[in-house]
């Protein structure tokens, strides 16, 4: 049976964070010092992680997707993508990573199977990159992208935090890029996930805002898409070019989310900004059966809230950064 919140949401898409490090510190996600990380014995490995795809595909699930920290930054990688294709070799699975070891990994990664990689790059623009991830990294980043259109790597979707007083002069430089390249560029409202809690409702560029900018490179018209996708799709009408956005506050897509999360140390959360977190580790690491598990897990999904209340006073930011619940 499909695991069905008390909402009538199925659930059918996982995310799994490989690990909680990351070379990069962008200010929306981590602390620029400080970050204690977790030991490697606190860390599912692969098997487990394979175990809960196996679980889940039993139960329904067809859509995955490998997050981090920086999922590359985890040795072998590549190891639990062959496993997680063993087991059900028509999912529709993906990476999203900063981009900056796909030079030498983008082969490995597609001679694995994986097809599909989300790249942050929040700005094109050496100065504000440095800004926004405390990394001077650009051309590496630049270079990762390169390596991952050689190998097959088709579309390449780029994620990009959008935040006002930032992002303004971002928006026709990408809008253009997209145009030329092929690449799906996809803006993300600026969410309050931020290390140090200085996130303010009045930084958060809107989708309006947003498609108002990327809208100065040609008139744009909506693609439909599935209700459950979190981005909104956009082509340029003249063909050349897709854009999106991820309005996760200004316009919130709770009522159709048909997603869960696997931290890196074996915790299911049922939302992004979820205040409570389900282990599921010790299960693993127990005497737990796969029917045990797959109860434990229906009974989880039922404690799904409707929505992440951001913007209403009763939202309270989550204690942990993006880094380490997984982006």
């Amino acid at each position: 049976m499909p695991l069905i919140d008390n909402y009538r949401r199925a659930h059918d898409d996982l995310r799994i964070s490989v690990t909680d490090r990351c070379n990069f510190r962008c200010f929306y996600c981590m602390p620029e010092e400080g970050m204690n990380f977790l030991p490697q014995e606190e860390i599912l490995t692969y098997e487990e992680m394979a175990r809960v795809v196996r679980i889940t595909t039993e139960l329904g699930f067809v859509s995955y997707h490998l997050t981090g920290g920086e999922p590359l930054v985890r040795k072998n990688l590549d190891v639990l993508i062959r496993k997680m294709l063993e087991i059900q070799p028509d999912m529709d699975l993906a990476l999203t990573t900063n981009g900056v070891f796909l030079p030498e990994m983008a082969q490995q990664l597609y001679d694995a199977g994986l097809r599909r990689v989300n790249i942050s790059l929040d700005s094109l623009d050496e100065s504000k990159f440095l800004l926004m991830t405390r990394r001077n990294l650009l051309g590496r980043v630049m270079e990762g992208i390169e390596a991952a259109s050689k190998v097959g790597f088709n579309p390449i979707k780029i994620n990009a935090v959008a935040i006002k007083n930032l992002t303004e002069e971002e928006l026709p430089r990408f809008a253009k890029w997209a145009r030329e390249t092929g690449h799906i560029v996809r803006f993300i409202e600026y969410m309050p996930l931020d290390a140090d809690k200085t996130w303010n409702r009045e930084k958060v560029m809107s989708a309006e805002e947003i498609l108002e900018g990327l809208s100065s490179e040609g008139d744009l018209e909506l693609i439909n898409g599935h209700p459950s996708d979190p981005a909104t799709r956009y082509r340029y009408k003249d063909g050349k070019g897709e854009v999106g956005v991820i309005a996760s506050v200004t316009r919130p897509f709770c009522e159709d989310c048909n997603r869960i999360r696997l931290t890196a140390e074996g915790e299911i959360r049922t939302c992004l900004f979820s205040a409570v977190e389900h282990n599921i580790k010790s299960l693993l690491r127990g005497k737990a059966s796969d029917d045990e598990i797959k109860e434990w897990l229906a009974e989880v999904v039922r404690t799904k809230t409707p929505g992440h209340l951001i913007g209403q006073k009763e939202f309270v930011q989550p204690s942990r950064t993006m880094s380490s619940i997984g982006g």
